[in-house]
C-alpha cells in the first residue's frame, strides 16, 4: 500500500507551502488508487489528479466541497453524507455503512462512526490493502467501538487541529469539535498501534515551528510507544 498525503491543512485561513491543500489522501494499490476525501481546494481540479475512486468521510466544506462541480470517477459516502450532496452533479454514487465492508478499486474500506459534528456526521476508515491495515481519522471527538476500529492497524492518521488542549463542546447530548492529538496517542497506546501521523493540521501547527511541535509530539509518543511524525502536503509513504 502506498499513501500519499495530497493536502493536510484543516478548515482554517492560515496556509504554507508544506501545508496548502485542505486535508485529502491518496491511497495507492496495485495501480489503482482512491482518494479520500476532496475538500474546496480541489473544487475544478479533481480531473487532473484523476482517481479511480473518491471516498468521503463527512461533507464539511474541507472534505466534500470540491465535488460540487461533478468528478471524473464513482464517489463513495455515508448515507448522512449523501443528504449533503444530494444536489451535486455526481454520476456514480455509491452508500457506505459503518460496519459493513466494501472494496473499492480493490482496497478494502470499513466506516466507523465518529463524534465530530452534529451537522455533517462523520466516519473514520479502516483501510486494509493486502496486508496492510490503517486508521484514518482527519476530524473527530470520539471513535465509537474504538478497539475495533484500529485492532492491528499498523499506522493512526489523526486529527491535528489541537494538540493538548481539547476543542469539544456539547450541542444536545452529542460532543462536537476536536480531540487532542495527546489523547489520540493515548488511544494508539492502549490499542496496540505502533505509529501515528498527524494531519487535518490546525493553526498551532501551520503557524508555529514545526520542529518543536514535532519534536514534542515524538517526546509523547515515546512516553506512550507510539512512533509519531507530523504529515504535510506531497508526503508519501510505502507501508508493507
Amino acid at each position: 500500500m502506498k499513501i500519499v498525503f495530497l493536502g493536510t491543512r484543516g478548515e482554517i485561513e492560515a496556509r504554507t507551502r508544506r501545508h496548502r491543500r485542505h486535508t485529502s489522501m491518496l491511497v495507492e494499490y496495485r495501480r489503482r488508487r482512491v482518494m479520500i476525501d476532496c475538500g474546496l481546494d480541489w473544487l475544478g481540479q479533481v480531473w487532473k489528479l484523476n482517481p479511480h475512486a473518491i471516498v468521503i468521510t463527512h461533507a464539511h466544506p474541507d472534505h466534500a466541497w470540491g465535488l460540487k462541480e461533478g468528478a471524473p470517477c464513482p464517489v463513495y459516502a455515508t448515507r448522512q453524507a449523501w443528504k449533503d450532496m444530494a444536489d451535486y452533479p455526481l454520476k456514480e454514487r455509491h452508500t457506505i455503512r459503518p460496519r459493513s465492508p466494501v472494496t473499492v478499486e480493490g482496497i478494502r474500506f470499513e466506516a466507523f462512526t465518529v463524534e465530530h459534528s452534529t451537522r455533517c456526521p462523520a466516519v473514520g476508515y479502516r483501510v486494509t490493502a493486502g496486508k496492510v491495515t490503517i486508521f484514518y481519522v482527519p476530524d473527530l471527538v470520539y471513535i465509537h467501538q474504538r478497539e475495533a476500529a484500529l485492532s492491528g492497524a499498523a499506522v493512526y492518521i489523526g486529527d491535528g487541529a489541537t494538540l493538548a488542549r481539547p476543542m469539544v463542546r456539547r450541542r444536545g447530548g452529542q460532543l462536537i469539535g476536536h480531540v487532542p492529538v495527546r489523547t489520540q496517542l493515548t488511544w494508539c497506546e492502549k490499542c496496540g498501534v505502533p505509529e501515528a501521523v498527524i494531519t487535518h493540521c490546525g493553526a498551532r501547527i501551520v503557524e508555529g515551528d514545526e520542529r518543536s511541535i514535532a519534536a514534542r509530539l515524538r517526546e509523547w509518543g515515546k512516553e506512550r510507544g507510539v512512533t509519531v511524525s507530523l504529515a504535510h502536503d506531497g508526503l508519501e509513504r510505502i507501508l508493507r
